[in-house]
């Protein structure tokens, strides 16, 4: 099992130059901005800014579109449901449904919103190595434990996956298949369940005492290993802009459709 959030972080872009803590920033607070629009006038705009990102990045286009997969198939529920269920002006009657415009307007809103923020956080993830990040999170006032576990449950989801995987090819050579939900399959697969789960805990406390044995928990000081730059506050500047400009715009846009 592998996630691969950094599998591109050694290309080289301005994004994977960019200073750990203000790309952490910039790109958090355009996130937030972006969350917060919903007027039809600033979509255009917000995927632009988000594919302009995602092009100086480097990034490969078939990784976005292999990691959208996942999270689309939860966006075709509700391309389903908005467009006939949200709304009271009805465009067309198909048989029991009805096409009703508020419920497209609201999915059109979703959709632009989910490709954007999507792009930003692969943008996010993607332009640095894991660690990089965390440390970052540690250098910006994120709690050690808090780092510590994140960074510690991004690299153990590996080993239970591949201990997940060993099982059920183990559960497969003696003949299991879970091809229909009976009850004794859900036993088995609660059995595998449970199997994880113990396992799990006692790798994680085998690891936590051999990292006490070492000295994990003196709280050593953390040393500042990122060094800013002129063009790295001036990313982030263009970037906290760019995020108030949105937010400043859906604002007056919102005022605008009030007064008429």
């Amino acid at each position: 099992m592998k996630l691969g959030l950094d599998d591109y972080a050694h290309l080289d872009s301005p994004l994977h130059r960019w200073d750990p803590r203000y790309r952490l920033l910039g790109l958090a607070v355009l996130i937030f901005a972006f969350s917060f629009v919903r007027d039809l006038w600033l979509l255009p705009a917000m995927l632009v800014v988000s594919f302009v990102l995602y092009a100086v990045s480097k990034l490969p286009l078939s990784d976005l579109l292999a990691r959208s997969r996942a999270p689309g198939f939860f966006l075709l529920i509700v391309a389903f449901l908005l467009p006939f269920f949200s709304g009271q002006t009805i465009i067309v009657r198909l048989g029991p449904l009805a096409l009703r415009q508020e419920g497209c307007l609201d999915l059109l809103v979703v959709l632009s919103k989910f490709v954007s923020i999507m792009t930003m956080g692969l943008v996010l993830f993607g332009t640095a190595p894991f660690l990089a990040t965390v440390k970052a999170l540690r250098a910006l006032g994120l709690p050690p434990l808090l780092a510590d576990m994140t960074l510690f449950s991004y690299r153990y989801i590996f080993e239970i996956g591949d201990d997940l995987h060993t099982m059920e090819t183990a559960m497969g050579l003696r003949g299991f298949r879970a091809r229909r939900l009976s009850g004794r399959a859900l036993s088995v697969l609660a059995s595998l369940a449970g199997s994880i789960l113990v396992r799990s805990y006692e790798q994680s406390e085998r690891v936590h005492k051999a990292m006490v044995l070492r000295g994990y928990g003196r709280s050593p000081r953390l040393r500042d290993e990122f060094c800013a730059r002129p063009r790295d506050v001036m990313g982030f500047v263009a970037t906290l802009l760019v995020a108030v400009a949105f937010v400043v715009a859906e604002v007056l846009l919102r005022r605008l459709g009030g007064l008429s």
